[in-house]
């Protein structure tokens, strides 16, 4: 029997870490949506598409080597004024990955994207790992964690549970993770749009993670 999929980031996991940042001050109702593991050359689009149906800005954790590959993209995403963040140069996972190779692996994606944004992938990220992330990007680097996972990246995760579960635990402050990735795009077509909508009748704005 398979364990339920777990939307919102449980309570426990943000006392054990508590200096990584799993939501943000409520202000002015604003509901900061991110996208993990871009830029891609038809999914980003998209996404900067529908972002912009919505007068919504956004945050955009890209792969190093994805930036490399698609630089107008890239631009396109700063140019109309969303926030980028280093998701690491080849999506490592920090479990699993050296202290030393991880390291590189971020000062790598470090040339392609500057910012003082970092989230890891699969959000594993051992401690001394955070530590190291500072020193190479900065000591006011922000790592970027998050309140709600919509599943987009899991075909097996129902898409209209997705939705409600997303739609019942969203608030002001909320970070959400979608993946500008072919591998989400079929769930994240749907979903995406879908809460959106709800964002706005509800009277809450979108904004980036500065």
């Amino acid at each position: 029997m398979s364990l339920p999929y777990l939307y919102k980031t449980p309570a426990w996991l943000r006392w054990i870490y508590p200096q990584r940042i799993w939501r943000l001050p409520a202000l002015d109702n604003q509901v900061y949506l991110s996208f993990d593991d871009g830029p891609h050359p038809v999914v980003t689009p998209w996404v900067l598409d529908l972002l912009k149906e919505f007068d919504a800005k956004a945050s955009f954790f890209c792969i190093g080597k994805n930036v490399e590959q698609y630089p107008g993209i890239y631009k396109r995403i700063l140019d109309e004024g969303h926030s980028a963040g280093n998701h690491t140069h080849t999506h490592k996972n920090g479990w699993h990955t050296p202290l030393d190779t991880y390291i590189e692996d971020v000062k790598k994606s470090a040339r392609v994207i500057s910012s003082r944004l970092f989230r890891p992938p699969y959000g594993r990220l051992r401690s001394a790992q955070a530590k190291a992330v500072k020193k190479v990007l900065g000591a006011d680097t922000k790592i970027i964690m998050w309140d709600l996972l919509s599943g987009d990246f899991d075909p097996s995760v129902s898409i209209s549970k997705s939705v409600e579960q997303l739609n019942k635990h969203t608030k002001p402050g909320s970070i959400l993770v979608f993946h500008d990735s072919e591998k989400a795009f079929p769930q994240m077509q749907q979903i995406l749009p879908a809460v959106m909508k709800n964002i706005k009748l509800k009277g809450w704005g979108f904004g980036g993670i500065n």
